[in-house]
């Protein structure tokens, strides 16, 4: 039990530093990419990841999801708006 408990954090803490730079995409911290407060904010963001990594996946999957539909209803409405302009 401890051993998987020890994983589950692991997973955790590495998760949140290799998503920091794109912690944007989970709805937390700055909006834009590319601003960088320093090791405490990296920090704290892994300590974080490192309860909450499953809810941050789900949450960035969501996020993906949703902008690609965004993508695909935004090119469907120029399409459409193309063909009656013609």
């Amino acid at each position: 039990m401890t051993l998987t408990l020890a994983a589950f954090c692991l997973v955790g803490a590495l998760f949140g530093l290799a998503t920091y730079s794109r912690r944007h995409l989970f709805s937390e911290g700055h909006t834009r990419a590319g601003t960088d407060a320093g090791w405490v904010s990296r920090l704290g963001w892994a300590v974080l990841c490192t309860l909450l990594w499953p809810l941050m996946v789900l949450t960035g999957a969501f996020n993906a999801l949703n902008q690609r539909s965004r993508q695909r209803a935004a090119s469907a409405r120029a399409a459409r708006l193309d063909t009656r302009g013609r």
